[in-house]
Order: C-alpha cells, then sequence, then structure tokens
C-alpha cells in the first residue's frame, strides 16, 4: 500500500499506525514530522498555528504558551436534582469525559454528563453557553437522563461526539460508555447500584464498553459492545482522515513487575462496524508520560502516570488535553479521604497520532486548596472545546471531594464507591483567546519570523494578531529569500490592531494570487506584539475552512466555512 500523505505534506510511513513506541522508556515520544518536516508545506486548510516549530524556519520571537481563564460564573453546572445529589452520598453535575457541543441543528450548547457517582448519564442545554438548563426528557419522564442506569450497574467513563460528516441522520452522535454491572450469585438477592467492589464477593462482575449512536442525543440505540478496554477509555474522530480513533485505557509496562495508567490506539473507518477489533493486530501502545512529568510536591514519592486522553480537530492540526495523574493512588484517597489530584496539559499532533506536548506546565491546574469546587480530579470534555466568537470555551469536571454525609473516612451505605473521594463534582468553564495555545512575541526593539517554503491557493493573507501598541508587516519571499515585487514589507499596511482576523495588505495593491501553488515563504515582522497565527484563504471575511473542535455559533458543520450572503 502506497504510504499516505497528508492535507499538511506530512507523509506516513508504510507501517500505520506505529508499532514503534517504545512502552517502557520514559525518554518523550519522538515525533518525527517534528524531526523531518515537508520539504514544502500545503497551508490551505485552516489556521496555522505555532504551537511548535514545524512551519518555522527561523525566528528572533519568542514564544509564549497562553493559560485560559476561569469564568466567572464558574462553576457553571452544581448538583442540584434528587439524582446529581445522590442521596447525599457523592454529588455530581459534571461531566466524566461526556461531552460538550454545539448543535447548529437547534442552536444550543448541549453538555452530556454524569448526574451523581457512577449514575446514569443526563443532558443540560443553554443558548450562551454559561447558563444552563435541565430539559425534561421522555426517556425517564420527569428528569433529564439520556441513559439511566438499570439496577445492578454502574456507569464509568463516557464520551459523546456530534458526527458532522456522518450521511446517516441516525448516527449524528455516537457514545461510547463504560458500565460495570452486578450479577447475583444463584439465590443472592439484587445487588444495588454503587456497589463495586464491596459487593464483589458476594456477586459476579462485568465490565463492558458500549458503542452507541442517535439522531439527537437523546435517545440512543442498544449498545454494540466493544473489545475488552479499561475505565475511562475514549475516542475521537480525525476528519483530516476520516478515522475513528479509540483512546484505549490500559497498564503500560514500566519494567517486568510495574505498570501504570497508560494509552492505547486503534483507528476504523466506521465507529460502530469498528467497535471489535483484535487486541494483537490493530491496537498499538499509544502514548505515556515521560522523565518530564513530575510528581505533586506534596507527594513526591507517587508515580506520576497518564490518566485519560482526549483529542479534538482545532483548525489545521489535532489538539489534546492529556490528564497527568499526580495521585495519590486509590487505597490511600479512600483512607484519607480525599480526591485524587490530575492536571490538565495541552498537546498537538498534525498526524493524529505523534503528540508533542512542548508546555509541562498545566492549562488547567487541580486548585489543591480544600473546600474550593476544582480542588482536584479535573476531567475534560469530549469534543475538548468550542470556538464562541473571539473566545474557546473548554468545559470541565473538578472535584471538591465534600459531601453532605460522609466525613473523610465514611462509605456510603452503597459501597465503597462512595466515597468523599469522588464527592462535590461540579462543571467548570474556562476560556482562552482564540488560537490562544502559543503566541510569538517581540518587544520593542522588534524581530522577524519566516516560515518554511509553504503552498496555497487562497489570494488574501489573514493573521490573528495583538499589536495595539506596535504593528505587524509581512513580506512575501522567493526561493532566494527575496521580497516579491509588491508584497515586501515596506510596502505591506502596516497592522496595529488587537484581532482575531485581521488582513494583510499591501499598498502596492498586490495579492497573492498569482502566487497559487507556487512554493513561497512568509516573513513576518512584529515590534511589541504578539501573532497568534495566519492563514491563506479565497474568502474575504476570513473563513478559514478549518475544523472548529466542538464547534460554536456560526459555524457550519464544526468548520470555519464562508457564510452564505
Amino acid at each position: 500500500m502506497a504510504n499516505e500523505t497528508l492535507y499538511n505534506g506530512i507523509t506516513l510511513p508504510q507501517t500505520w499506525p506505529p508499532r514503534n513506541v517504545v512502552e517502557s522508556s520514559r525518554e518523550p515520544i519522538p515525533v518525527p514530522y517534528l524531526a523531518h518536516p515537508p520539504q514544502v508545506i500545503p497551508i490551505d486548510l485552516g489556521r496555522q498555528l505555532f504551537v511548535d516549530d514545524f512551519l518555522i524556519t527561523e525566528t528572533s520571537l519568542t514564544r509564549a504558551y497562553g493559560k485560559p481563564e476561569i469564568h466567572p460564573q464558574s462553576p457553571v453546572l452544581s448538583p442540584e436534582t434528587d439524582e446529581e445529589m445522590d442521596s447525599g452520598f457523592c454529588p455530581m453535575a459534571a461531566p466524566f469525559n461526556d461531552g460538550a457541543w454545539y448543535d447548529p441543528q437547534d442552536k444550543l450548547f448541549k453538555l452530556w454528563y454524569m448526574p451523581g457517582w457512577f449514575h446514569s448519564t443526563a443532558l443540560a442545554t443553554s443558548t450562551d453557553g454559561i447558563h444552563w438548563e435541565r430539559p425534561q426528557l421522555d426517556v425517564t419522564p420527569g428528569t433529564n437522563l439520556v441513559w439511566p442506569n438499570n439496577d445492578g450497574s454502574d456507569r464509568d467513563g463516557c464520551l459523546v461526539w456530534l458526527d458532522s460528516d456522518t450521511p446517516d441522520p441516525a448516527q449524528r452522535f455516537k457514545m461510547f460508555q463504560y458500565y460495570r454491572h452486578y450479577k447475583p450469585r444463584p439465590g443472592q438477592p439484587p445487588i444495588p447500584p454503587g456497589s463495586w467492589p464491596s459487593q464483589m464477593a458476594r456477586g459476579e462482575i462485568v465490565s463492558e464498553g458500549w458503542a452507541q449512536v442517535s439522531p439527537d442525543g437523546i435517545h440512543w440505540s442498544d449498545p454494540v459492545i466493544t473489545t475488552q478496554v479499561g475505565d475511562n477509555t475514549t475516542f475521537f474522530y480525525n476528519p483530516f482522515r476520516r478515522k475513528w480513533c479509540m483512546s484505549i485505557r490500559r497498564s503500560g509496562r514500566i519494567d517486568e513487575t510495574t505498570s501504570l495508567r497508560a494509552r492505547f490506539y486503534r483507528e476504523s473507518d466506521d465507529f460502530l462496524q469498528g467497535a471489535q477489533w483484535d487486541m494483537d493486530s490493530d491496537e498499538v501502545f499509544w502514548q505515556r508520560i515521560d522523565h518530564f512529568d513530575l510528581p505533586d510536591p506534596a507527594r513526591p514519592d507517587h508515580r506520576v502516570a497518564l490518566y485519560d486522553v482526549n483529542v479534538t480537530p482545532y483548525e489545521s492540526l489535532m489538539l489534546g488535553l492529556f490528564a497527568i495523574f499526580r495521585g495519590p493512588e486509590n487505597d490511600i484517597c479512600a483512607a484519607e479521604g480525599v480526591p485524587k489530584t490530575m492536571d490538565l496539559e495541552l498537546t498537538y499532533s498534525r498526524d493524529g497520532f505523534h503528540f508533542s506536548r512542548p508546555d509541562r506546565t498545566p492549562f488547567l491546574a487541580s486548585s489543591r486548596k480544600i473546600g474550593d469546587w476544582n480542588r482536584a480530579y479535573l476531567h475534560a470534555c469530549g469534543g475538548l472545546c468550542l470556538v464562541v466568537h473571539d473566545r474557546i470555551y473548554f468545559y470541565f469536571a473538578g472535584f471538591s471531594g465534600l459531601s453532605p454525609k460522609m466525613g473523610p473516612n465514611d462509605v456510603g451505605d452503597t459501597g465503597l464507591s462512595r466515597r468523599v473521594m469522588y464527592a462535590g463534582a461540579s462543571t467548570g468553564l474556562a476560556t482562552l483567546r482564540r488560537d490562544g495555545f502559543a503566541s510569538m512575541e517581540a518587544g520593542a526593539g522588534g524581530g522577524t519570523l519566516t516560515t518554511r517554503p509553504v503552498t496555497f491557493t487562497g489570494d488574501r493573507l489573514f493573521v490573528n494578531v495583538n499589536a495595539p501598541q506596535g504593528e505587524l508587516r509581512v513580506s512575501v519571499l522567493d526561493g532566494n529569500g527575496d521580497a516579491m515585487e509588491g508584497l515586501g514589507a515596506d510596502a505591506c499596511v502596516a497592522l496595529s490592531v488587537d484581532s482575531t482576523c485581521a488582513e494583510v495588505k499591501w499598498s502596492s495593491g498586490a495579492d497573492l494570487a498569482a502566487l497559487a501553488g507556487q512554493p513561497c515563504r512568509l516573513q513576518f515582522h512584529l515590534q511589541s506584539g504578539q501573532l497568534f497565527s495566519f492563514w491563506v484563504t479565497d474568502d474575504p471575511n476570513g473563513a478559514s475552512y478549518g475544523h472548529m473542535a466542538a464547534g460554536g455559533p456560526g459555524f457550519t458543520n464544526g468548520r470555519d466555512l464562508p457564510q452564505s450572503q
């Protein structure tokens, strides 16, 4: 089979997915396309971000990684209903991954979440992404449940995906759920929900992954049981390659006697048909921690692990949040009455498999403060983030470890899973400037950034820039490094603005149309400002044709496409 070349010029190896990730190493996993980038990079698809050096030949600018702001109304969803309050044991109204999406069909923000620890799956809706309502649905009348637990079962991890590419309206929504069922032995009375693991000695436990589809995110198909996976397994869709990808929780070997939480990968063309696979031939080791992942200073002896991986398409790349587990382990949390400490770190991929994590400081950190709603155990949402005008919205779960009914060492009457370590979960909202993951910055003395050779078919150049007290100019360079006629920095109309979508123009009246398909370099001259992204398009309003993660108001099928006049 011929090697696949991607939209950005990266050619995949013939063995795909790769099988050369070293499971037991603690070195960072190599990213081949950063070590050996394409000679020429096509940039027609999406805004081009400076999260790594993939696009850069040379620069005197300084890269800075952005951090989100916690919205002042956070938490935006807290436990209220009977289901969410969990009889006072482990209240929860937050995503345990689940999903947060903007649905363009009814123009609503939608949040799937866990209502009460290990309970069911519920849906909340919003018109602005900040104020949320619990719609009364017909699945369980009088509630907002879309998948209620049955007796003798506990819901664990879950992920919901709004599929804008499917031709089948009955499969517009996809869901993976991880369930534990407790089956009584002969002559044994029914086992109550939430009993894991205290009832295991009396009954039989069956753990399953479920793949399901839905036309509306409310009424779901019967489950297709997946190949056996671990809890907190998730999935994502890679629209650049049109693949459904499983992010599989399993243990990764450190040595012959020790394992830590890690991730395995499996991809398929169809979500339901790909729910069963051969673990030896279809699944590969994928992601793990490395020696840059340090334990919490308060727990220096704890071994760090990769707890969770969530991924989404954003503009021209795949964006991920790695949940870095910094401890303590479950038995210690239960004994001390504290939630697990977990931070979320950003990671980026341009081939959908290899991820770079250049900034090892948390993007979203557990506060580690007693009484805070986001004290610990942070979880990202399926879909990861939404683009809302000039901001990116990140919804996430935070656990306080506070229970109305239990003290630090109490056990709920339905078993060991009801501990304060799993109590008090709410939904937070953090926001970031659009494309604000990384910026290239210059002070008053100015600096330049020159791209690798790029090609495009559009005729207009746009930038996301913050330089109201400075300026940005752009030169278009030929193969010799000389400015093309009429497209030099001296002819560029200086941009002294703070704008997430500003067009670059030249006083000569020249545009990029004559360069369609021809390799050239872009050289950015920046003084007293920040440059977040650039892109070339044929749309006068700056539509990038990129992917918009979990969507947002004004976008078409999850993409930044030109709006009809």
